[in-house]
């Protein structure tokens, strides 16, 4: 089984983001920061080189596949602020929240920012706190 190329590291989180060269997503970026430390009560850790990934869970699927990965994330992408939100509450729910967030496009598990003022924060912080309590809900603590 191929081994993950993204794990926690001892990387500068805040070194990171300020080599960040464009300036709003620069920024935006501290402001993304400030709010997931809040949120999950965790320590920010780089995974991998690009992403800011905050707390963990380990995963077992029926396939036999495990693994470990952060309950929530970002990265200040050239193209877009990534926030990784894999946990997002049910479909429904979800849904009903990113349509009161404002301009945003959305991946497998990721939500694709340009820029902040593009959203409703509140909406964002709500979004977040939904996915991180799915997951700690699917996946407790041993």
């Amino acid at each position: 089984m191929a081994k993950l190329k993204t794990t926690p590291n001892n990387l500068n989180v805040e070194d990171f983001l300020n080599a960040v060269e464009h300036d709003t997503r620069r920024e935006d970026s501290f402001v993304v920061l400030q709010m997931m430390k809040d949120i999950t009560g965790e320590a920010p850790q780089m995974w991998g080189t690009s992403i800011i990934g905050f707390g963990n869970y380990h995963y077992k699927y029926d396939s036999g596949r495990e693994g470990d990965w952060f309950l929530t994330g970002f990265s200040p992408r050239k193209k877009s602020l990534t926030i990784y939100m894999m946990g997002s509450a049910s479909a429904s729910s979800r849904e009903e929240i990113l349509s009161r967030l404002g301009k945003h496009k959305t991946g497998r598990g990721c939500l694709y920012i340009n820029k902040l003022t593009d959203v409703d924060l509140e909406v964002l912080a709500e979004l977040i706190r939904a996915g991180v309590a799915a997951l700690k809900e699917k996946y407790p603590a041993e």
